[in-house]
């Protein structure tokens, strides 16, 4: 798979999508959205707290919101919009109405900062924010530096008839205390919002492959966040690519996915936002997945045929008892991504629920799928073999092409690249080539047979002595400790090697200390000595992002 000769057919990122990918001729995620609301009607489209919604309602919602942004506000096509909101079913009315109006989706993170939000707000030069009430008080006090004029706030049971939405909406605010008191008087909101669209006409909007449909900004784990420009060819072409993978284990309008993962995270955004909907699937979305009992007591209604999860979930879920009582009989996929999938993970998952956890592997700035164990082909440990359509190249420093089998940084090129960074051409040139590679930042190999396997992040190596330590090998090393729940490493100052490795672990089943001689022993037994853990701590919990990943980040800036 790997490139040597650069094709001289450059086409630019995000410009395009491959015939061999686009069956349906679409031009737009709109055309996607029409098709499957025309062909599965009154099938169920999302489900949240207790509310579901079908395609019809979706189309219909959806229509309404745009009618309002055309008809009550001054918003034009390419303005941008961000959009706050967990997993609930007004988040895919509001983005499809937002798309149908012509507008750019700032997808942004119901909890981050007042900080990030102002600094989000400003670089996407956002004018309108569809906002969670939980999180309005935090937008209150960044408003005032933003060039947002529209401000539109729902809450949790907006979307349910009128005695339940007042009851739900009223014990979240004024009995678990969950909406910090705000005062934006110049907010509407989006039940307002809809009825003053309701029995007006959405005028189309031309919108081409190359058109921005979302900006996906990163986690900032690394600087400033960025918004990567993801275009409508970028996004429908990678839900081509996961479609494709996925085609024999689909059966159209028959599927009913849990979402636990949130959809403004791009990962959530194109299995559910997309793929489950050019299915005809069902979503349920889970809009607190860290409150663990209540997320097993919602299972617990469903015969559910798919799962969307990722590494952290899956052992949280696992150890729970009340888990494996659960049905599993119609589970038929499991899907991870986002941070690699421990073995030890994966086989506890296989063992409760039957189900194998198949594998991907992609960025932000991907769409975020680059490859995909196939299914019946499923290799623990790697991330399966690129999509569709998908140039691979794994280099080294200096930008040559290394053997097969050795370790280098994965460089990624396809339909799916992103067209760049927003506003930021410095940013862009940085990580793409001007063959139209991007150079992720991972360290991978390939395998005879084309599997790849992520090593590692550059910038988390650690080099001990000379040697380089990728921590996901350590990690997995204690994962599987029967004792061990998680754990992370990271390298640290070391006047004999340089760097020593590091480590920080949580414990099973209420455990609060371990024998450290015999767990470097443990270690020792599959490790080089060199990799082995020369310091190891044990936490209550380790930092996470919201998605789940652990911050091995803040466990280094703690030691700064």
């Amino acid at each position: 798979m790997q490139t040597e000769n650069v094709s001289t057919s450059y086409k630019e990122p995000g410009s395009y999508i491959p015939e061999s990918l686009n069956p349906h001729h679409y031009t737009s995620l709109l055309d996607v959205l029409n098709a499957s609301c025309q062909k599965f009607g009154n099938k169920p489209a999302f489900t949240s707290v207790g509310c579901t919604i079908s395609y019809a309602d979706l189309e219909q919602k959806s229509d309404q919101f745009a009618a309002y942004l055309q008809h009550h506000t001054d918003l034009k096509p390419g303005d941008r919009i961000a959009v706050q909101l967990p997993n609930v079913v007004q988040y895919p009315v509001v983005v499809f109405g937002a798309m149908k109006a012509g507008m750019i989706v700032v997808n942004t993170n119901p909890l981050y900062s007042p900080k990030e939000l102002e600094h989000q707000f400003n670089d996407a030069e956002v004018k309108a924010l569809v906002v969670f009430a939980n999180m309005a008080s935090h937008v209150e006090t960044i408003l005032h530096k933003t060039s947002i004029k529209h401000l539109i706030i729902t809450q949790i049971a907006d979307f349910h008839s009128a005695p339940k939405r007042i009851l739900i909406n009223s014990v979240v605010k004024y009995v678990k205390k969950m909406v910090p008191a705000y005062h934006l008087p110049n907010a509407i909101t989006l039940n307002q919002v809809l009825e003053k669209g309701m029995g007006k006409t959405v005028t189309p909007v031309e919108t081409h492959p190359g058109d921005i449909a979302v900006l996906q900004y990163t986690g900032g784990t690394t600087g400033v966040a960025k918004g990567a420009m993801l275009t409508h060819a970028n996004l429908l072409s990678n839900m081509h690519q996961l479609s494709f993978r996925l085609q024999d284990v689909l059966e159209e309008g028959q599927e009913t996915f849990i979402a636990p993962l949130p959809l403004y995270h791009i990962y959530a955004f194109l299995i559910h936002g997309l793929t489950m909907i050019e299915a005809g699937g069902h979503s349920v979305l889970i809009p607190n997945p860290r409150d663990i009992p209540g997320f097993i007591k919602e299972l617990k209604k469903w015969k559910f045929t798919g799962f969307v999860g990722l590494n952290t979930l899956f052992v949280g879920l696992c150890n729970k008892p009340e888990f494996a009582a659960l049905d599993f009989s119609g589970l038929k996929i499991t899907c991870s991504g986002g941070m690699p999938l421990t073995h030890s993970a994966a086989n506890h998952w296989k063992e409760i629920t039957g189900c194998t956890v198949v594998e991907g592997y992609g960025l932000t700035e991907t769409s975020p799928v680059v490859s995909f164990n196939p299914c019946g082909q499923e290799r623990i440990g790697t991330i399966g073999l690129p999509v569709d359509e998908t140039d691979i190249k794994i280099q080294d420093e200096d930008g040559n092409v290394v053997a097969q089998g050795e370790a280098g940084m994965l460089c990624v090129r396809g339909p799916q690249v992103m067209k760049g960074y927003w506003l930021r051409p410095e940013a862009t040139a940085e990580v793409m080539t001007p063959d139209g590679f991007l150079m992720t930042g991972d360290i991978a190999i390939e395998h005879p047979d084309g599997y790849l396997q992520i090593v590692d992040r550059a910038k988390d190596m650690i080099i001990v002595s000379g040697f380089n330590v990728y921590p996901t090998e350590v990690e997995e090393c204690l994962s599987s400790h029967p004792d061990i729940l998680e754990s992370a490493a990271i390298g640290v100052p070391d006047d004999k090697t340089g760097e020593a490795v590091k480590a920080f672990i949580t414990l099973r089943g209420g455990l609060t200390a371990l024998d450290m001689p015999a767990l470097r022993a443990y270690c020792k037994e599959n490790l080089a000595a060199y990799k082995v853990p020369k310091y190891i701590e044990i936490r209550q919990e380790l930092p996470k992002t919201n998605v789940g990943k652990v911050l091995r980040r803040a466990l280094r800036d703690e030691k700064a």
